[in-house]
């Protein structure tokens, strides 16, 4: 065997080992009033920095779930963890986290917000009843992607009933979207 195919294996293994550790080093629940102030910020900053359709978006949900800092890291194996609350009638009626883990071309490490905003009564119902709810298994989210001038471009927006944000993303990754994450409620 030469050097590069006693490599391959070693470089997996370090991934899978750098996944891990994230994790299993994700942080313990923080405590509701600093994850409430965090929330709040970001929807303020959000809707401050929106264009007005998907400012109507946000007024018009049923149910608003924001994830000021989502952290994902990966090597070829990625991770990814962050605390959230949802608001319905902007007041915060539960915590949760969301956490997943991928396989594929990933290298870097990012911290982004997510907001995720249910816009039937009958998503939000569905979500906040399930014991671990799976972006693409349980309900599928619409990530919402915009234009130039801030036209939305994601095709049939205004008929989805879960609509995704992904904001403010800073760092290099290379897959942004909500596939694979599981939102399991918490108590902080």
């Amino acid at each position: 065997m030469n050097a590069t195919m006693l490599r391959a294996p070693r470089t997996i293994a370090l991934s899978a080992l750098a996944a891990l550790s994230l994790a299993l080093t994700a942080p313990v629940a923080a405590d509701a009033a600093k994850i409430n102030t965090k929330v709040n910020a970001t929807l303020k900053d959000f809707r401050e920095n929106t264009p007005p359709k998907v400012q109507r978006y946000v007024a018009t949900a049923k149910g608003v779930l924001v994830f000021p800092d989502v952290i994902k890291a990966g090597i070829g194996i990625g991770g990814e963890y962050g605390e959230g609350a949802l608001l319905v009638g902007n007041k915060v009626v539960d915590y949760y986290s969301v956490a997943g883990a991928s396989i594929g071309f990933q290298l870097g490490a990012q911290s982004r917000a997510q907001i995720i905003l249910f816009m039937t009564p009958k998503a939000l119902q569905s979500f906040r009843a399930s014991k671990g709810w799976k972006a693409g298994v349980d309900g599928s989210v619409a990530l919402i992607t915009l234009g130039a001038g801030g036209e939305v471009l994601t095709p049939d927006a205004d008929k989805q009933a879960v609509l995704g944000f992904v904001y403010g993303a800073t760092g290099l990754m290379y897959n942004l979207n909500f596939e694979g994450q599981k939102f399991t409620k918490i108590k902080p």
